[in-house]
C-alpha cells in the first residue's frame, strides 16, 4: 500500500516540475532557466529535483521522449503499410493528443524549441506515414519532408490561434490538402 502512495507522490511531483519547467519555458529560453528557478514555479527543493533529473536539460529530453513514445504508440495501432490513406481516426487521435499537451507543444514546435526534437516529429509524421508508395526512391524523403513539413505548419497555425477550429476540421484540411493540393482542396 505504501509502494503505491509513493508512486502517486513520484508521479504528482514530475507533473509539478514538469509543468513548472513548460511555464518558465513559454518566457525565456532554456539556457536562461535556472534549476533554483524550476524548483521554486514547483514548490519543490533542489534534491527532490535532482532526484528525478541530471539538469534542466535531461528534464526537457525526458518530457520529448514521453510525447515521442506517445506519438508512437499512438501510430503503433494502425497498419500503415499496405494502406493508400492515412486513417481518420488516426490523426484525429493524434491531434486530440496534441491539444490535450498543446501547451508543451507550442513551445516545443515553435520556432525557439528544440531543433531535434521537430526534427523527430517531422521523421515520425513523414516517414511512417507519407511516403508515397508511388515516389521514387531518391525522392520519398523530399515527399515525406514536405507532407510533414505541411502538416507540422498546419498544427502551429492551429496551436497560435488557440485551437480554435476542432479537431476533426483540421484533421479535414490536413488530409484534404495532403490529398489534393491547394489546387483542388475545397475546404472544410
Amino acid at each position: 500500500m505504501k509502494e503505491k502512495k509513493n508512486d502517486r507522490r513520484v508521479r504528482y511531483t514530475i507533473m509539478v516540475i514538469r509543468q513548472s519547467f513548460v511555464k518558465l519555458l513559454k518566457t525565456k529560453p532554456i539556457a536562461k532557466i535556472t534549476i533554483k528557478e524550476i524548483c521554486e514555479e514547483a514548490d519543490i527543493n533542489r534534491a527532490t529535483f535532482y532526484a528525478h533529473y541530471q539538469d534542466q536539460y535531461d528534464l526537457l529530453q525526458q518530457i520529448e521522449d514521453d510525447i515521442i513514445d506517445n506519438i508512437n504508440q499512438y501510430l503503433g495501432s494502425y497498419d500503415l503499410r499496405n494502406a493508400h490513406e492515412v486513417p481518420v481516426e488516426m490523426l484525429d487521435k493524434i491531434l486530440e493528443y496534441i491539444k490535450e499537451n498543446s501547451e508543451i507543444f507550442d513551445v516545443l514546435l515553435n520556432s525557439s524549441g528544440d531543433i531535434k526534437f521537430q526534427q523527430e516529429v517531422t521523421n515520425i509524421i513523414g516517414r511512417q506515414h507519407f511516403a508515397l508508395q508511388t515516389a521514387k526512391e531518391d525522392d520519398a524523403e523530399y515527399v515525406y519532408l514536405f507532407y510533414a513539413n505541411g502538416c507540422i505548419g498546419v498544427i502551429l497555425k492551429w496551436l497560435k490561434d488557440g485551437m480554435k477550429k476542432p479537431v476533426k476540421e483540421i484533421t479535414e484540411l490536413i488530409l484534404g490538402l495532403s490529398s489534393n493540393g491547394v489546387e483542388n482542396f475545397k475546404g472544410c
